[in-house]
């Protein structure tokens, strides 16, 4: 049952192997469950997906993970439905709950240039081959706006110098088009030529960034190349490769980008999860007017 409902995620609806894993591990929480009160999973209704969730709750789990664990819910119940395991689907019943969003981490554009320049003072390190990939990694993060899995995902051949593009795999399978500026193009053609070949094997294929074992690069270890690089800047600036995305988006819009053209920048499915950047751009006006304006 699992099983089916693994390959229906990865080849019908084009989940992430990271979504995949995680709806894997709800569905079987939820069959843990029935199990836990003897009921079958053809007697699967509203009433024991709400209890479910509530021992959840109960347990500490919080609003975001809960609202993780209903779409999951909803995409097992809805497979169980159409493999005729259930009579009826009580998924889209099931209410998500509402969730307080928080604003991302983002870096100030000082902050990001000290952190993107900082690595560099160390010569010898920087020179090494994943020094060269670590300082390749985060400019094609900030550069680009990338995911961590969308930057571990890039091939040789994604690469475009001429046009300035990188060819991005997002969330779902969509594929899109984004622009990078000469510091990470440059960063790039340093790790292809003094870092790439050092770590190159049998096992490397077509993957830009490349591990220490020579397979393509992990979202793990393109995570902690980023948490090192932006730890040597100091100040207080470390973060994950999630917080050079969002400082990205912030740049773009505080320097005059429009909402739609960010928004295909990102990779957002929808405008609703790119707005969450204009809040961060408002805090800022809302300072500077504070601190500026006469009549504040």
């Amino acid at each position: 049952m699992l099983d089916d409902f693994a390959r229906r995620l990865r080849s019908e609806l084009g989940r992430s192997e990271h979504t995949v894993r995680a709806y894997l591990g709800d569905a079987r929480s939820l069959l843990g469950h029935l199990d836990a009160v003897g009921a079958p999973v053809g007697g699967l209704d509203l009433g024991l997906l709400r209890g479910w969730l509530s021992r959840l709750s109960e347990a500490g789990a919080s609003r975001a993970t809960l609202a993780r664990r209903i779409a999951a819910a909803r995409a097992f119940t809805a497979h169980l439905h159409r493999t005729g395991r259930l009579a009826a689907d009580p998924g889209p019943m099931l209410a998500s709950p509402v969730r307080r969003r928080s604003l991302p981490r983002v870096l100030s554009e000082d902050q990001a240039a000290d952190a993107l320049t900082a690595h560099a003072q160390d010569a010898e390190a920087a020179a090494t081959p994943e020094g060269l990939r670590r300082t390749a990694v985060a400019e094609v993060l900030y550069g680009g706006g990338l995911r961590v899995a969308e930057l571990c995902g890039l091939d040789l051949d994604d690469v475009d110098r001429e046009r300035r593009t990188l060819r991005v795999l997002g969330k779902g399978g969509k594929e899109r088009a984004v622009p990078v500026g000469e510091p990470a193009l440059d960063a790039v053609d340093a790790w292809l030529q003094g870092g790439r070949p050092a770590l190159a094997g049998p096992h490397s294929g077509r993957a830009l960034f490349l591990g220490a074992r020579g397979g393509r690069l992990g979202t793990r270890s393109a995570r902690r190349d980023v948490h090192e690089l932006l730890r040597a800047a100091g100040d207080g600036h470390d973060a994950g490769p999630h917080a050079l995305r969002h400082s990205a988006a912030t740049h773009l819009l505080n320097g005059g980008a429009d909402l739609r053209s960010v928004q295909e920048y990102l990779g957002h499915a929808s405008l609703d999860s790119t707005q969450v950047y204009t809040h961060v751009s408002i805090e800022r006006l809302t300072e500077v007017y504070r601190r500026s304006h006469p009549r504040a």
